[in-house]
């Protein structure tokens, strides 16, 4: 039996609908009513007679932990309660780097399988390889423990040690691996050249490290292909669950000359906040075509709905994730932080996301293998219970199939963006032109 984690790296990055976050301090609100505090009296009546009198002594911080969250809960699906081991394990991701080995992992077989190990980490200097299965983690059976536990039990200080006992293909016995934890810098985006004239971007999450990458993966592309034979990008965002929303507004920024990226809009006209392009468009005018599916979520929703309002590039693939909202990070001391959902945001048109998703410009279905048939099934914001109702909701929902091929030869939505590059395809939208932007814009 196999049970598979998305490439979860140890440290993992984001869950399937990672947030778009700002920090704050958060703001005053006024004095809640009479009717309010006798409530509150009652949850206090409630929670001593919990205390006191269940048939076992309940753990008091968890009771007061979960009546949060259970409040948070039922605003909207992404609004919740860090604890201070959350709101760190939260700040981790965003950074995009770790006290860690260096290893992709699966859970196969109820052990730990390691995918890959990434270049130049403690991981493969000390010899581990892909395919090992981890089966002890410093003298505990991985059997037995969750995909998350164990890949937390890999995570530590840096220039800690750890032993792995791992199992190798060919070795008549287990083998006994000590490695120490170092930083590990996890890579926001991969890139290469397609078909000798196309660069591929591959936008894995939104961290503080994002746009730097981006920078240098379009740098690097540009080294490798001359200009005169470079037809242009393609930018995946596909099962990409979002993260920061300035690196969302940089990375759009990135193909831009001008023209805004996004609004924000919370529960007062006043708090409308607007974020634009400024010059400098790190492609040089080149084409640039989108991909999207149901894994595409949040910031990366931000990126393909200014890239496609503003003219700037085509969007092709399925219908995104359709999450428009905007959480707040407010900070509660050694407690954690609360996580609230404070606004939503639009595209340039003025057009919200919010359980609609972003439509392509070119619809291209990635079929299933027969493998997942019947065991994949497509989900969006539209179907989490208790979401937010978005203004422009339709019956029809948000979200599509969330599967991108392991080999790009399979990959049907890439390989028609291709097609787009080398005139195989022709389609209206491809090339698309920034100035026809305006009459679209002019709408917000």
């Amino acid at each position: 039996m196999i049970r598979r984690a998305s490439l979860v790296i140890v440290g993992a990055l984001m869950g399937a609908t990672a947030m778009s976050v700002i920090y704050s301090a958060g703001v005053p609100a006024q004095a809640a009513g009479a009717s309010t505090y006798k409530e509150l009296s009652i949850f206090g009546d409630v929670f001593e007679r919990v205390r006191a009198q269940y048939v076992t002594p309940p753990d008091e911080e968890k009771l007061v932990e979960n009546a949060i969250n259970g409040m948070l809960t039922s605003l909207d699906p992404h609004s919740s309660f860090m604890n201070a081991k959350d709101a760190e394990d939260m700040r981790t991701q965003t950074r995009g780097e770790f006290g860690g080995l260096g290893i992709e992992v699966t859970m196969e077989n109820e052990l730990v399988k390691v995918i890959t190990p990434i270049d130049d980490t403690p991981a493969a200097k000390a010899g581990v390889l892909a395919g090992d299965f981890i089966s002890e983690i410093d003298g505990q059976a991985v059997r037995g423990l969750k995909l998350e536990d164990a890949v937390e039990k890999m995570r530590g200080p840096v220039n800690t040690p750890i032993k792995l006992t791992v199992i190798r293909q060919g070795a008549d016995k287990p083998i006994e691996i000590t490695v120490v934890r170092d930083i590990i810098a996890v890579r926001a985006v991969k890139s290469r050249v397609e078909a000798g004239d196309v660069g591929y971007v591959r936008v894995i999450s939104f961290t503080e490290k994002t746009y730097d990458d981006l920078e240098k993966a379009i740098k690097k592309i540009k080294a490798d292909v001359p200009a005169d034979k470079l037809k242009g990008y393609v930018l995946d965002l596909r099962l990409n669950p979002g993260g920061l929303l300035d690196q969302a507004i940089n990375v759009s920024d990135a193909f831009l000359e001008r023209g805004e990226v996004v609004s924000t809009r919370g529960r007062n006209p006043e708090e409308t906040r607007r974020f634009n392009a400024g010059p400098g468009d790190l492609t040089d005018g080149k084409p640039v075509i989108v991909l999207v599916n149901g894994g595409s979520a949040s910031a990366s929703e931000i990126v393909a709905g200014a890239l496609q309002d503003l003219k700037r590039a085509t969007v092709v693939g399925t219908r995104s994730f359709g999450k428009g909202s905007v959480q707040t990070i407010i900070p509660l001391g050694d407690a954690g932080a609360l996580r609230l959902t404070t606004a939503l945001y639009y595209t340039p048109s003025g057009k919200s996301i919010q359980g609609t998703g972003i439509n392509p410009d070119i619809k291209v279905e990635q079929p299933l293998p027969p493998e997942l048939q019947g065991k994949v099934k497509a989900e969006g914001e539209s179907s989490l219970k208790g979401h937010i109702q978005g203004a422009a909701e339709t019956d029809e929902g948000s979200g599509s199939t969330a599967y991108v091929p392991p080999e790009a030869k399979d990959d049907l939505q890439l390989n028609y963006a291709l097609d787009l590059f080398h005139g195989a395809k022709t389609d209206p939208s491809f090339p698309p032109s920034p100035d026809k932007a305006a009459a679209a814009v002019k709408k917000n």
